[in-house]
């Protein structure tokens, strides 16, 4: 069974004591390194009258780029009542690696510090920021909410009605939402969504005391919860046919590591009227093959006997990790499409680097390199169905 591998970022360090209120004057700002312009900086002054857009993204964030055509749109449209500048923390040479890849018509500025951050924050990108003509913080909000009545209306001065984003700013879900004692032994918790918090799974893995006995759903559909609990099934082997939108919390933890699953379905099964069927399906696949053995062999080799398990859309940095669960990362981070190891290698690597995901022969050139390749072929795999 494929294994989900899961990234939370938790950004720490951030001040919110400079935020920014709806409705509130925005000091002017000022970001010096800026691309796609004509002039290397921004400055907000400069745009007195207009209506400014930041947009907060990253190169990692899929929804952050498939809402750059969008941004294109209204800026092409606004060009005189508008101004959208994209705002990243991630360095220069990134970004313009990406716009080489992919390139936008926006203006990209860096933001190294943080800076603007502290005036807007935000626990989930991508994340707007509006600002109306008269320099006051009009919304934050999803990119896709902000349309052209809205800005018509900021135009002439109204207040039209727009879908707010408001995030929870809590750095520790854990113990904030679902703190026990280390010495508790058993429990089942269920709670509604936590407003403006991300979703996310927390498996504990890195915890002595809870490893292989807690799991805990924050802000989750059912077909996550589901697809934990038949085989860690990652989204692309998932069949979602019951389509519930509603999201959950759950912290669950039993006394022995073995019945940490069966409690699992067990709990699902009181709760929902859901099935979960498995049933090998036949696909194309990519298969993960050791090309050159002198080039494979250079590949660091896990001394510590210690795992971990960072992992993005164009970055890994994981330690102990298995060809097999390298596959899991090239399926879910990187290609898009199912991935099985056939190298017939079962040691234990510590593997670090980041590719352009927007350009994915960057990380063919990166396997390659690795001693590595990618072969097309037909296999039956598993796939969950939940209805």
């Amino acid at each position: 069974m494929k294994k989900i591998i899961l990234c939370l970022l938790l950004m720490t360090g951030i001040s919110y004591a400079q935020q920014i209120k709806i409705g509130a004057k925005v000091p002017d700002f000022t970001l010096d390194t800026v691309l796609n312009v004509p002039s290397k900086s921004f400055r907000s002054a400069d745009f007195k009258g207009k209506i400014i857009w930041i947009e907060f993204w990253a190169t990692w964030c899929g929804p952050c780029i498939s809402a750059m055509p969008h941004l294109e749109q209204m800026q092409a449209k606004y060009k005189d009542k508008l101004q959208v500048i994209t705002v990243t923390s991630e360095k220069e040479e990134r970004i313009r690696q990406f716009l080489k890849n992919k390139p936008f018509k926006l203006w990209f500025a860096i933001d190294g510090a943080e800076t603007l951050r502290k005036y807007f924050p935000f626990a989930v990108i991508p994340h707007s920021v509006l600002i109306d003509t008269e320099g006051n913080l009009f919304a934050t909000s999803a990119p896709e909410d902000i349309t052209g009545k809205i800005i018509d209306s900021l135009w002439v001065r109204q207040k039209p009605k727009i879908n707010l984003k408001t995030d929870n700013l809590t750095t520790d879900y854990i113990q904030t939402y679902f703190k026990v004692p280390d010495t508790i032994k058993k429990r089942v918790l269920w709670q509604p969504e936590i407003k403006g918090g991300p979703g996310m799974l927390h498996t504990f893995a890195l915890d002595s005391n809870f490893k292989d006995r807690r799991l805990t759903f924050i802000n989750v559909g059912l077909n996550n919860m589901y697809m934990r609990a038949f085989g860690d099934f990652p989204y692309g082997r998932t069949i979602d046919k019951a389509k519930d939108k509603t999201r959950y919390c759950l912290d669950l933890i039993v006394e022995k590591p073995q019945d940490l699953i069966p409690a699992l379905k067990t709990e699902l099964a009181s709760k929902f009227n859901l099935h979960a069927n498995i049933t090998p399906q036949n696909k194309e696949v990519l298969l993960l093959k050791i090309e050159d053995q002198n080039l494979f062999n250079k590949i660091t080799r896990n001394t510590s006997g210690k795992r971990t398990y960072f992992a993005r859309h164009g970055e890994i940095d994981q330690e102990g990790i298995t060809m097999n669960d390298f596959a899991d990362f090239l399926e879910i981070f990187g290609y898009g499409k199912f991935v099985l190891d056939e190298t017939g290698n079962h040691e234990k690597f510590d593997i670090k680097f980041s590719f352009a995901s927007e350009n994915i022969q960057s990380l063919t050139k990166i396997l390659s390199n690795m001693g590595l390749r990618l072969e097309k072929a037909n296999r039956k795999i598993d796939m969950l169905t939940i209805e």
